[in-house]
């Protein structure tokens, strides 16, 4: 159903697919029996990559985040389950503050939006802190201006709402933002898509188009205002960023981006798509 490939370019809104075959799908993972792979996030440390994945587990029906590692982006060794639960997980939104490794999961059945901290990377893996009470779809955090700032889904089935919260620090407490919900009954720009972008002193951030189903393609927006009492923000081009190419690994939809700018200007991206 879902599988995951490499896209380039010189922006992050205007990538192409490096090769013709995703690079990872339900087929390279060796340690469960897998539906999918989706919603890839990564990091790069020690000229690797290190991709975190969801991974639909047949047997239980339950998402489990899944690692592979590239020393080229192109080539990847599917390696493990790194973090499995008695609830679904998904969305593994991994990264690094004061040095160390993060992530933020969709946990739903958690109760709350769960904080994750590195033990031993890339394979340990801690609860950390509960940050928000309630049950959230692809949070996605970014640290801007001295504070941490979390967007999420509270409309995990009808993906048409957009809550916005902040913090100070990490660990919380989190507040709402005043104008939380930013976005209602609206399913072609609320649910997250991926990774927060900040880059050329700007903040970017992309979004599901769920019209006319589910994971249908990729719209990005520009945060043009962003404080603890005013939002603002307006969308990047003409349409899609990403969208389904009607035919092969990608031919129904695309949902999710993690792009990141290479040493040599151009930019990388991991996205998933659905056959």
């Amino acid at each position: 159903m879902w599988s995951i490939s490499i896209y380039t370019g010189q922006s992050p809104f205007t990538l192409e697919p490096m090769q013709r075959e995703p690079v990872l799908t339900k087929d390279h993972v060796t340690d469960v029996p897998a539906a999918f792979v989706a919603d890839p996030f990564w990091l790069r440390h020690d000229h690797t990559y290190y991709m975190f994945m969801e991974v639909m587990n047949v047997e239980t029906q339950r998402g489990e985040i899944g690692l592979a590692i590239s020393g080229d982006a192109l080539t990847w060794t599917y390696k493990q389950i790194v973090i499995s639960e008695p609830f679904h997980l998904s969305y593994p939104y991994v990264f690094e503050w004061e040095d160390v490794r993060y992530m933020l999961p969709e946990t739903l059945d958690a109760g709350a939006i769960t904080l994750y901290k590195s033990e031993e990377f890339p394979t340990r893996w801690s609860r950390h802190a509960s940050l928000i009470p309630g049950r959230f779809a692809d949070p996605s955090i970014v640290r801007h201006a001295d504070r941490w700032w979390l967007f999420t889904c509270p409309t995990p089935y009808q993906h048409d709402a957009l809550q916005l919260y902040y913090a100070s620090e990490l660990a919380g407490p989190w507040l709402e933002h005043p104008r939380s919900p930013l976005i209602t009954n609206d399913p072609r720009r609320a649910r997250p898509a991926g990774r927060i972008l900040e880059f050329d002193n700007k903040l970017f951030r992309f979004a599901q188009d769920c019209v006319p189903h589910y994971g249908s393609s990729v719209r990005a927006f520009e945060i043009l205002e962003l404080t603890p009492s005013s939002y603002d923000e307006v969308e990047i081009g003409d349409g899609p960023v990403l969208k389904a190419s009607g035919s092969g690994w990608n031919a129904s939809g695309m949902h999710h981006i993690d792009a990141q700018q290479q040493p040599d200007g151009n930019w990388l991206a991991c996205v998933d798509g659905r056959q």
